[in-house]
């Protein structure tokens, strides 16, 4: 890295997506960086960018080139925490926000362990088990919606999946305001002026402490949920220490809610924006399919990051060992070398390997989830209502350029 910045900056937006048209549109700037800069190191931000979709993927899907940890590699540091026997009444503050924001991102072997603790309960099997659930979730929030002018967000895309996540999990719903103050903060969405000025730092500890509180409760109380999953997982030999255990719950509330609130916005603005609003709440339009082109089309996660942990040649280019890269998921959804007329939404466009889950081991845990509970939520809302009228004259993205959504999607109920 000696002719690149020393300073990286990946939270930072490429400086043609600092204003809010330019995200809320970000397709232009990606077909133009897909043809004439399709892997480029930015020095303004000191990442390298890639944007075609063979390249996106493999960065993705390459774990043993591209690091999720942005340490890049394992410390004798994160080993010792690992090993950690801190009890969760025990652990210092330094100590839980550590482990709360590592282990968002990990790699093998730490990666498997600790998916597999959850893993089974994201399975075919057990979504079915969990419709019903979600089933009622939707039908008791639909039913408290009333004709007339809405914001979608709000009453809807936002509530309808943390209650389902919160269910699955085990949390009280009651506290979902908060659970979205935290959550926003933590991956960037929040607006610094509405978040009640919470750091990103403070948002975790404050998570972190929760959390605690209600894995010792599930030891001493066990329930049928998975926080009592993993409050239970620390007593097998190769089970999760206690700061993992609260790092989990963190990546499972978060990952469980923010993502699919911006696909079932980013769905019915999509649906609007190309007339097919009608044919999709008759039924004339597969909604599976339908959900399946809005994850490619507006990938409500835009961009993944990773740390080369070798010389890596992509693209005719050299990145470094120990270089940021970012890959454009976004981007390649848009990419004319895989996809036919990609800037044409087509809800019946079949095969579509859209990567808006991700790739490889690091695959979207919940994307199962994420379908049902698209497909039931948006089942339930047509059956009850017809929405008659979108209002995208004053969309506002969110303060993130990894989450895409808007902020605020107002539609008129009937």
């Amino acid at each position: 890295m000696s002719e690149k910045s020393n300073e990286v900056q990946l939270e930072r937006p490429p400086a043609t997506l600092s204003t809010e048209d330019a995200r809320l549109e970000p397709s232009e700037w990606y077909q133009e960086m897909r043809d004439e800069t399709p892997v480029r190191f930015d020095p303004d931000r000191g990442v390298w960018d890639v944007f075609r979709y063979d390249d996106v993927r493999y960065v993705l899907k390459q774990y043993d080139l591209f690091s999720s940890n942005p340490m890049g590699s394992r410390s004798e540091d994160d080993v010792e925490r690992d090993q950690s026997t801190s009890s969760p009444e025990t652990m210092s503050e330094s100590e839980r926000g550590a482990f709360a924001e590592m282990l968002i991102s990990t790699d093998p072997p730490k990666h498997e362990r600790i998916r597999s603790v959850v893993n089974e309960h994201f399975q075919a099997d057990a979504i079915r088990s969990y419709r019903p659930r979600v089933e009622a979730i939707a039908d008791e929030l639909v039913s408290d919606l009333e004709l007339g002018r809405i914001d979608l967000v709000e009453s809807f895309s936002y509530p309808f999946p943390v209650d389902v996540i919160a269910g699955v999990l085990g949390v009280p719903r009651e506290d979902r305001a908060t659970f979205k103050q935290w959550s926003d903060t933590i991956t960037g969405a929040a607006d610094a002026s509405m978040d009640g000025g919470l750091t990103r730092e403070e948002a975790v500890m404050r998570m972190s402490d929760y959390f605690q509180t209600l894995l010792v409760d599930r030891r001493e109380n066990p329930r049928d949920d998975l926080l009592t999953v993993i409050a239970t997982a620390g007593s097998e030999e190769s089970g999760l220490s206690h700061p993992e255990m609260i790092s989990l719950c963190i990546l499972l509330l978060i990952a469980g809610n923010v993502t699919t609130t911006n696909l079932l916005t980013n769905a019915i603005w999509c649906f609007h924006e190309h007339g097919l609003l009608d044919d999709v709440q008759n039924g004339e339009i597969p909604l599976d399919s339908a959900i399946e082109e809005v994850l490619r089309y507006r990938s409500p996660v835009q961009r993944q990051e990773r740390v080369a942990l070798q010389d890596v040649e992509l693209g005719g280019k050299t990145i470094e060992e120990g270089d940021y890269v970012v890959a454009w998921i976004g981007a390649a959804n848009r990419d004319e070398r895989k996809f036919d007329s990609p800037e044409t939404f087509d809800p019946t466009r079949r095969p579509n390997s859209h990567l808006a889950f991700g790739q490889g081991i690091h695959y979207c845990l919940g994307a199962p989830l994420a379908r049902l509970e698209a497909e039931v939520g948006f089942r339930t809302l047509f059956d009850r209502f017809d929405i008659a009228d979108v209002d995208t004259t004053d969309l506002c993205p969110l303060g993130s350029v990894e989450i895409y959504g808007s902020k605020r999607l107002p539609v008129t109920l009937e």
